[in-house]
Parts: structure tokens; C-alpha cells; sequence
């Protein structure tokens, strides 16, 4: 039954209807998302942990990398633990401002994770571009400010999704056919006109991740450029090497976006809704899975500091009582 609030078209709580046409298997449906979320939890902590306690990390490249696994960490986090209770107990009922919340936490991380990706991509361009400059150019307060900028450009540019789904009658019902509180999806079941919503959901896009793959293309254009015009094919494999794993991130972060938002606004019926969901699931928890995987195989600074952390503890047992 619909609750409303006495004095609008608000209702009191929303139901998040997990993974349509899935329902019978959705206790199977939560093992992979479940260990993919243990995997992500437990491989950012273990490389930010890394990245603190290694000196021979403590550098722009690394420090960017940090900035990364601790934004995937909110990411995933923001959704995972409540669609694993839809899958797993069935609790479906989450109160409106909860979905607010979640809604504007999801988008600000996501977009945070792009403005990162970009960040670690004009790193790479100015330690390839401009190795004598680049310790230089990027110092500590730098680095600071930039994801200081990068938190509040998607913090300003979210806040109004809030308040433009607040605004919206609500009389169509209260199920969201998703397993979290996404814009769009807790717009169109709004008997209300959502095409201020669809707009500006499509503004930000542009303003966020238009604006950092311009960017990035731009930075890799000139990182191209500059290892081409390097002397010997020894020296453009080493430069171009240190890319390789933000390359990987990137891939495996805007391909399911891209999948998700296109689908999401011009897949129309086409596309069955599932697909539409587990997509949009696996778009918020493959990067925080896979980028400390592709960065621990890819980065030999990594593998060196991984192999030297480990020989220290079995060079420092417990002493015996």
C-alpha cells in the first residue's frame, strides 16, 4: 500500500524491487556481487594501506591512486550492502530521505571517480610530457587541492537532483524497479513532468564525464606524441608502460557507464530490465573490484612494495614466549 504524507504527493518510503524477472534467483544473483564487494573492500584498503605505510610510494602517481581506491570504497558502499539485503532477507522498504541520500552519495562518488581517473591522467601527461617539472608541478598541496576541487565540482552539481526529485508528485506508486536509488529511476515513477530532471541528468553527464574524457584524450593525444618522438623503442615501451593500468581503469569504469546512461535513456524497451540492472550494478562495483587487481599485476612499484611488505613479516615472526 502507497503512504503519502497529508500535505503532498510524497510518499513516506519507497520499495526497491531488486533485479526484475530475477526474483527467484536473486539469492544466487548475491554471491558474485557479494564476493566482488569482499574483493573490492578488502584489495583498496589493503593498497591504500600499502601506498601509507611504503615510502617509495609516497609520490603524485600513487597518492592519485590512493584518491581512487578510497573513492571506489564510498562507491560501492553507498549501494552494495543494501541491495545484498534486498537479495539476501528482502528487505525492500527504504525511507524517502534514505533514497535521497543514497541517490545523491551514488552520483557524487561516481562523478568524483571520473574527476580522479582525469586527475591521474594529466599526471601522467605532465611525468611524461614534463619529467624535470613534474615534482615540482605536483606537489602535496596541489594534489590536494585538485581532489578537494574534483569532491566539491560533483557535490554542486548533484545537490539540485535532490531537490528536483523531492519536488515531483508521486502517485503512480512507490516501487523503483532497481536495487538502488538511482535519478532517473526514482523520476519515472513520478506522475509528474520529468523532462526538467532528464535535462539536466544529461547536463551533468556532459559537464563530468564529457568534460573529463576531453580531458583525458587530450592528456593521452600528448602523452602519444611525446613517447613517438622518444629516440629508442626501449624508452617508448618504458614510458607508455607506466600508463597501461590507467588505461585499464578507464576502460573498465566508462564502459559500463556509457552502457548504463544510453541504455538507461534510449534503450526503451529493447533492452530487458534486468540487463538494465545488473549493468548498472556491476558499473558501480567492477572499477572498485578491478582497479586494485590491474594496478597490483601492472605497476612493478606495487609488486615490489607488495613483495618487500610480505618478506618483512616473515622476517619478523612473534617472538616465542
Amino acid at each position: 500500500m502507497l503512504l503519502l504524507n497529508d500535505t503532498s504527493l510524497t510518499p513516506v518510503s519507497f520499495i526497491l524491487n531488486g533485479i526484475p524477472g530475477l526474483e527467484e534467483v536473486h539469492l544466487w544473483v548475491s554471491f558474485p556481487l557479494c564476493t566482488m564487494y569482499s574483493i573490492a573492500i578488502t584489495g583498496n584498503f589493503g593498497l591504500m594501506y600499502l601506498i601509507y605505510s611504503e615510502e617509495a610510494l609516497h609520490r603524485p602517481m600513487h597518492i592519485f591512486l590512493a584518491l581512487l581506491s578510497f573513492t571506489d570504497v564510498l562507491t560501492c558502499t553507498s549501494t552494495l550492502p543494501n541491495t545484498l539485503f534486498i537479495l539476501w532477507f528482502n528487505l525492500k522498504e527504504i525511507d524517502f530521505k534514505a533514497c535521497l541520500a543514497q541517490m545523491f552519495f551514488v552520483h557524487t562518488f561516481t562523478g568524483m571517480e571520473s574527476g580522479v581517473l582525469m586527475l591521474m591522467a594529466l599526471d601522467r601527461y605532465v611525468a611524461i610530457c614534463y619529467p624535470l617539472r613534474y615534482a615540482t608541478v605536483l606537489t602535496n598541496a596541489v594534489i590536494a587541492k585538485a581532489g578537494l576541487l574534483t569532491f566539491l565540482r560533483g557535490v554542486m552539481l548533484v545537490i539540485p537532483f535532490t531537490f528536483l526529485t523531492k519536488r515531483l508528485p508521486y502517485c503512480r506508486g512507490n516501487v523503483i524497479l532497481h536495487t538502488y536509488c538511482d535519478h532517473m529511476s526514482v523520476a519515472k515513477i513520478s506522475c509528474g513532468n520529468v523532462k526538467v530532471n532528464a535535462i539536466y541528468g544529461l547536463m551533468v553527464a556532459l559537464l563530468i564525464g564529457g568534460f573529463d574524457i576531453l580531458c583525458i584524450t587530450v592528456s593521452y593525444t600528448m602523452i602519444l606524441q611525446a613517447v613517438v618522438s622518444l629516440s629508442s623503442a626501449e624508452a617508448q615501451q618504458k614510458a607508455f608502460s607506466t600508463c597501461t593500468a590507467h588505461i585499464f581503469a578507464i576502460v573498465i569504469t566508462y564502459v559500463p557507464a556509457f552502457f548504463t546512461f544510453f541504455t538507461h535513456r534510449f534503450g526503451g524497451c529493447s533492452i530487458p530490465p534486468h540487463i538494465h540492472i545488473i549493468m548498472a550494478n556491476l558499473y558501480l562495483l567492477m572499477p572498485p573490484t578491478m582497479n586494485p587487481i590491474v594496478y597490483g599485476i601492472k605497476t612493478k612499484q606495487i609488486q615490489t612494495c607488495i613483495t618487500r611488505f610480505l618478506l618483512k613479516g616473515k622476517d619478523n615472526p612473534s617472538h616465542n614466549i
